[in-house]
């Protein structure tokens, strides 16, 4: 990896990834795609608790620890999070992967269903089959956008669905690292480009877009290693024509830099 130019997307682990990449002898280039605004209303939270007494949820699915962490935050203003407690206690409580898990952790929530790696809306899915969801309420903790495909799959199975939200996705405040990034493919001064969401991808082209760049924007991924998290991100990006060169298995920030140190290695 020595000297190598890696492109990296993510925000809120952007600095720790660069790190770990510099440590193998790459020069990483932070270019943060994605921005989580809180987006918590106090008022539906409350309504949401209020509510939960006469006709409670059955499931409640914990998707993002960022999310998990900003629904606890809105209890604990509210002086609610005991009530909270005691509401999740007599649900069946799901989470997607290890980030919402450690948040449940950190509260002492009791967790009941865990979705398999590497933690997809179909793992999620797989893992309530053996619960009964006919006519049953369930919580979805809403992620930067809705989950549609999970709700579909869930209202398919009868259950009524509601979703809570606590952050919403948008582009940096900056996006001059992103568009110094769209340069750097131009003039082939990248050497690999590292995405770990898929809305990092989606964020990426509507940033091309705005310089009228995005039918360019595939070919020029064509020719750096493209590293993804995981399949979630790969299929976003093959829904842009861009094929990666691998997927970190498992879909963890250690696996995803070893795989970039032999991806360079023979590149």
């Amino acid at each position: 990896m020595k000297s190598k130019v890696v492109a990296i997307l993510e925000t809120r682990t952007g600095v720790h990834l660069g790190e770990l990449i510099a440590r193998r002898g790459a020069i990483p280039m932070l270019a943060p795609a994605l921005e989580e605004i809180p987006e918590v209303d106090l008022g539906a939270v409350a309504s949401l608790l209020d509510g939960w007494h006469g006709d409670p949820f059955k499931v409640v699915i914990f998707q993002t620890g960022v999310g998990t962490r900003a629904l606890f935050q809105a209890t604990d203003a509210l002086a609610r999070t005991d009530e909270l407690l005691r509401l999740l206690a007599a649900a069946v409580v799901a989470v997607r992967g290890p980030k919402p898990t450690g948040e449940l952790n950190a509260r002492q929530v009791r967790i009941d269903v865990r979705a398999s790696s590497p933690f997809t809306t179909d793992n999620v899915v797989d893992s309530l089959a053996g619960t009964a969801l006919d006519r049953a309420r369930v919580l979805v903790q809403r992620y930067g956008a809705t989950n549609q495909a999970l709700r579909d799959a869930l209202e398919a199975r009868g259950a009524l669905v509601r979703e809570i939200v606590t952050y919403r996705w948008a582009l940096p405040a900056d996006t001059q690292p992103l568009k110094d990034l769209l340069d750097a493919l131009a003039d082939s001064r990248v050497d690999a480009v590292v995405f770990t969401s898929a809305v990092q991808i989606q964020n990426l082209f509507a940033v091309a877009a705005e310089q009228g760049r995005s039918e360019s924007l595939a070919g020029l991924l064509r020719g750096p290693v493209i590293a993804s998290i995981g399949p979630v991100c790969s299929r976003a990006l093959r829904s842009y024509g861009i094929t990666p060169s691998f997927e970190a298995s498992p879909p963890k920030l250690g696996p995803l830099v070893s795989a970039l140190e032999s991806a360079l290695s023979v590149s």
